[in-house]
């Protein structure tokens, strides 16, 4: 390894909490994912944290602060097992940009605030690498959103002068982040909706399954347009950028209150893939009208029947994955933090006003000590 190679190590766990998202990267002189996984939660910390992000538990101050320590835990677990699979030592690592877990997010709430758990403390602790965190509560104080923040590294890494683009985030949450084809013009990014927060919960509660594979059974169904319709009319769906949301907004509740619910269970699969993929559609028609190439990551992209619906959703714009532009789909969000960890380090803005809406740039994130 040369001297100058700094490296990098992000850590998430997005809106579905399926998993740790880590990887490893050398930023310089562009990103490159060195090593990277997905790592369970342990069963029971999985469990409380879907309780407390669905809203649906009460509560103490000690089972929160409890939380908090074990989503550190289990984030310096993963961060530890990856160098020791990569065979790469702490001291070879710069930093870890960790995102931690979302539990609420309220940027239009008054106060307007955003909470992520996962001690960073406990993370520096535990692996002996300086952390960065807390990177949402900056850009929400400062009147933004606090989110996406993935468009920041999507215009460093994927914005091709002279070609009007899309990066489209498919989480439990999807978000697309806009970067025209004028290397001037100001990169956009916002939620769009449910990608696979939806399906999976009710994958889970019905089915008993935590999402349905490759989309199977959705592929056997038949897209209620009745039940598309009434669901398309959510006022989200209609607010400009920027905007965002979570789980906390599209969950069971939310589908409950919309109506009935479509025939069959394969039915109601396909209706729910083809809601993630027409609020999206609709997104990029309306805000990136040139857009000629849509790049998918997120786990998302291992949903086929979803991808196909998306296809036939954007028309002649073409799809594809990041894995064609040489970074995992899997892996991105995790990518993101390892290079806001950077950007903390060196002092340099990791917000977009132009997407969150904040009053101007920011630098993101708090710094840990080993």
């Amino acid at each position: 390894m040369a001297p100058r190679e700094r490296l990098y190590l992000g850590l998430i766990s997005g809106t579905s909490a399926d998993a740790i998202d880590a990887a490893l990267l050398c930023l310089e002189p562009v990103p490159r994912v060195l090593a990277a996984r997905a790592f369970d939660y342990p069963a029971a910390v999985r469990t409380q944290v879907l309780a407390l992000s669905r809203g649906r538990a009460e509560t103490t101050l000690e089972a929160v602060g409890a939380l908090d320590v074990a989503v550190g835990r289990a984030f310096a677990d993963a961060a530890n097992a990856l160098l020791r699979e990569a065979d790469v030592p702490a001291a070879a690592v710069a930093a870890i940009g960790s995102h931690g877990q979302t539990i609420r997010h309220r940027p239009r709430a008054e106060p307007a605030f955003t909470m992520q758990i996962g001690d960073p403390s406990t993370i520096a602790e535990r692996t002996g690498i300086a952390t960065v965190a807390d990177f949402r509560r900056r850009d929400v104080a400062a009147g933004g959103e606090g989110a996406p923040l993935a468009p920041a590294f999507h215009a460093a890494v994927l914005r091709a002068p002279g070609e009007s683009r899309a990066v489209l985030n498919l989480g439990g949450i999807a978000n697309l982040t806009l970067l025209p084809a004028d290397p001037a013009a100001p990169v956009i990014g916002f939620d769009t909706g449910p990608a696979n927060c939806l399906m999976d919960a009710w994958s889970a509660r019905h089915l008993g399954h935590a999402r349905d594979d490759g989309g199977r059974l959705a592929s056997a169904g038949t897209v209620d347009a009745a039940a598309l319709a009434r669901w398309l009319e959510e006022p989200f769906f209609a607010l400009p950028p920027p905007k965002s949301t979570g789980r906390e907004e599209f969950d069971l509740d939310w589908l409950d209150a919309r109506g009935p619910l479509p025939d069959t269970p394969a039915d109601v699969l396909a209706t729910l893939a083809d809601l993630s993929a027409q609020s999206v559609a609709r997104a990029l028609r309306a805000h990136a009208p040139d857009a000629r190439l849509v790049i998918a990551c997120g786990g998302g992209v291992h949903n086929a029947f979803l991808m196909e619906r998306l296809q036939a959703a954007f028309g002649p714009v073409a799809l594809e994955t990041t894995a064609e532009h040489g970074i995992d789909p899997d892996f991105v969000e995790a990518a993101l933090f390892a290079w806001l960890a950077r950007e903390r380090l060196d002092g340099r803005p990791g917000n977009l006003p132009s997407v969150t809406g904040a009053k101007g740039p920011r630098v993101l994130g708090a710094i840990y000590p080993p």
